[in-house]
This record gives structure tokens, sequence and C-alpha cells, in this order.
């Protein structure tokens, strides 16, 4: 098996996770939060603190199986060694046919639609997709060509979008005007249930697991990975909230939901003119694109993880395969950017018939990796009951708040009826994973 060399820094790590959690999420899904909760700030906000415990607390229970593992995969490797084989497979191929694939098409997509907006063109379907495909394909040939440049490059974004945030934020707070209640406009569209925002939100956080699949790669990982996953979901979680609540008293509920995803420029245009408003424009399609970045990042491992497990997934030789000069898995990568060519048809078909309302692809796949978490929080509590974790903090509180909060999300994102049967066809891969592993080569391998 060919091991990847440790390149990532802790800053990197944190990067990555508020990298990809910040810069897409917060600027397309704020309509959509206050679209689910009646115009209600208040309801936002309490929905974004929900939301924040199963990241939070997830962190610092996935830390502690962190500690403990240096496998490739993360969460591949994390199911593998404290629940069985077979269920690392069942996760790596949810990961890897349905998580990550749907996640990025709908992030990449983001960069059309603030690409459209900066140079005036028409926000078609089709134009903002191209522009999205554009750059993912740029990124994945630059993360396999350079890797060393796609962590720069997930660092200088980072500090790039938190430039808008907190201009929005602050703009809010000081020339903003109480909007705290919901409004008549808003409160006739909102149909599904207040608490149906989590899915939005979910989407909003969601991407703090793909640091996870670094983690082989990043230097003194027991010990940088489990901090990363702190650091990085306590500063998102305070961005997030200043930033919704700021734009929110800025614009007011009823104009926020009408405006939907220009909602942006209308107030960067309002704060800054037409030339400062393109400038912060920039500097958002600059953020999303360091989302994307980070989600390729991750995604381009996600076959080799299993791939260096044998009997995970087919031509599993080729794809535990590493570039000489690059120590990345090429052949793995292939594999996810043809995965990515077909979600984007995927994405395009189900947006263009309109077959989700106020909602995406992306949401399911987010509200059911939160319940694949779970057996994962409910293995950290069974370590502390053999003494292995001594804090009764990390080894109880924390996988209890965290499993919590999951079930917040996933069951909050069933309240909207157009997600549950896309949820049950984004079950087959997990089926057929089960086919596939072979339990008897296992057993051939460890005798």
């Amino acid at each position: 098996m060919e091991r990847s060399t440790k390149k990532y820094s802790l800053p990197t790590a944190v990067a990555m996770i508020v990298g990809i959690c910040i810069g897409s999420g917060i600027f397309f899904k704020t309509d959509n939060i206050l679209y689910a909760a009646g115009g209600s700030v208040a309801k936002g906000i309490i929905v974004f603190v929900l939301g924040a415990v199963s990241i939070v607390f997830g962190g610092l229970t996935f830390g502690e199986l962190a500690k403990r593992t240096d496998s490739a995969g993360g969460l591949i490797g994390y199911a593998e060694k404290f629940i069985s084989p077979r269920a690392a497979c069942a996760a790596g191929w949810f990961q890897t046919f349905v998580y990550y694939p749907a996640l990025l098409v709908v992030v990449a997509r983001v960069i059309g639609v603030y690409t459209c907006m900066l140079f005036g063109l028409e926000n078609k379907l089709s134009t903002e997709m191209a522009i999205g495909l554009v750059f993912c394909c740029f990124s994945y040939i630059y993360n396999c060509a350079a890797p060393k440049f796609g962590a720069l490059f997930q660092n200088l974004s980072t500090v790039v979008k938190l430039i808008p945030l907190v201009l929005f934020a602050a703009a809010g707070f000081l020339f903003g005007k109480p909007h705290l209640t919901a409004v008549s406009e808003a409160t006739a569209v909102s149909s599904v249930g207040w608490i149906s925002a989590v899915a939005p939100i979910a989407f909003s956080y969601d991407g703090w697991i793909i640091s996870t699949s670094i983690s082989h790669e990043i230097k003194n990982e027991s010990k940088n990975l489990p901090r990363a996953l702190v650091i990085g979901p306590l500063i998102v979680l305070g961005v997030y909230v200043a930033y919704f609540t700021g734009v929110s008293l800025f614009l007011g509920p009823d104009a926020i939901i009408s405006m939907g995803d220009s909602h942006v420029y209308s107030v960067a245009g309002t704060l800054f003119g037409e030339a400062g408003g393109k400038i912060i424009l920039i500097f958002i399609i600059i953020s999303v694109m360091g989302t994307v970045n980070g989600i390729i990042l991750g995604y381009i491992r996600m076959p080799y993880s299993l791939a260096v497990r044998g009997n995970m997934v087919p031509f599993s030789a080729r794809l535990s395969k590493l570039g000489e000069k690059s120590n990345i898995p090429l052949y793995s990568a292939a594999v996810s950017f043809v995965l990515t060519l077909i979600w984007s048809f995927v994405h395009y078909f189900v947006s263009a018939r309109e077959l989700m309302a106020n909602s995406d692809i992306s949401e399911v796949s987010v509200a059911m990796s939160y319940a694949v978490y779970i057996p994962l929080y409910y293995k950290v509590y069974t370590l502390y009951k053999k003494g292995e974790i001594k804090s009764s903090f990390f080894g109880v509180a924390c996988p209890i708040l965290a499993a919590a909060g999951s079930c917040i999300v996933f069951f909050g994102a069933l309240k909207n009826p157009d997600l549950v049967p896309v949820a049950l066809i984004f079950t087959v891969p997990v089926l057929l994973s089960l086919i596939y592993f072979s339990p008897d080569e296992e057993k051939r391998k460890k005798s």
C-alpha cells in the first residue's frame, strides 16, 4: 500500500473547515432559512445555534477518534476501526457516490450565480453550471499537479471570505432596523414549519467532516486534527450568527426572501455603490471558490481511501496508486471527477424541472450524512465505558450532544416532504456497497 506524505499543517486543517463551511451556504441559503422560519430572525438564530450543536460537539467527539487512528479516509477509517469493515465500506460508498459529488456540484453552481451577477449576464441555469464546472476542472488540475498551491489557495480564500461577512454584519448592526418577528409576506410563503430551516442551515455548516479525509496527511494529526475540529466550527458559528443577524437587520426578512441569492449584491451596492459592490462580489466568488477547492481537496482522496483497504471498491490496485511527483492518488482523482460530471447532470435535471422546491440535492445528502455519524458517536461513549477515555465531558456529554444535534438536523430536514423520496434513492449506493463487500476476502486478509 502506498502511503501519502505529511504535507498539511494545523492552519491548513482549520482553513479547510472554515473555508468549506463559510463561503457558499451562508450567502445563498440565508433566504431559504428565513423562508422556512416564517421570516423570523429570532427563530433563524435559534436554529443556527441548534445546527451548531451538531458540528461543535461532533468535532469534539470525532477528535477523540482522530487521536486513536491515522488511517486514510477519515470517516472511513473511524468506521473501519471502531465499528466494522462493512460499515466502513458503506460509509465510504455513501461519501464517494452521493455526499461529496452532490455537495460539490451545488456549491460550484454558486460560483456561476455570482459570476453572472458580476458581469451582468443573464442568470440561466446552464450558464451558472457551466461556469462552476469550468472552475471545478481547473481546481482538479492544480490540486493534482501542485497540491501545495491547493493548500495555499485554501488558506488565502478563507481570509478573503471573512471580509464581506464582517462588513455586512457590522453594517446591519450599525445601520439596520429590528426585524426579529415574522412579517406578513414571509409568513404567507412559509408552510413547512420553521424547524425545517435546519436543512439549509445544515448545508451552510457542512464541510467540517471533509477535513478528516486528509487526516493521514496532516502533520502531527493526533493533536492537530482534534484541535482543528474544535477551532474551525466555533469560528464558523460566530461568523454565521453575526452575518445572518446583520444582513437581516439591514434589509429585512421580506426583502431577502423576495430577492433570493441576489440580496448579497443589493447589500454591497447599498453600502459601497456599484463599483464597491462588484469588489465585494469578487470577494464572495473567491470565497465560494475556496469552498469548492476544499471539497475537491477531500474528494480526490475518497476512492483512494476505499481502495487502500483492498476489498471495498473495484480496481483497488489502480485506485490506490499515488503520483510519483505529486504524491496524489491520480486515478482516484479521475474517478471523482467523472462522478462530478455525472452529478452535474443530475443537479441540472432536478433544478431545471424544479423537482425540489426551495431546496436541492445537497440538502438531502447533508442530512443523511448526519445520520451516518451517530453510530460513531456511540462508539466514543463505549470507549469511555471501557476506560480508554477518562473525561466524562469528552466521553459522555460530547457524543450525546453531537448525536442530539445530528437527530435535529436529520429529522428536521425530513419535515420537508420533497426530501424524503430523494433520501430513499440516495440509500441505493449504501445497499450496493453491502452487496459488493466481501467478508470472506476480509477474513482471508486477516488470516
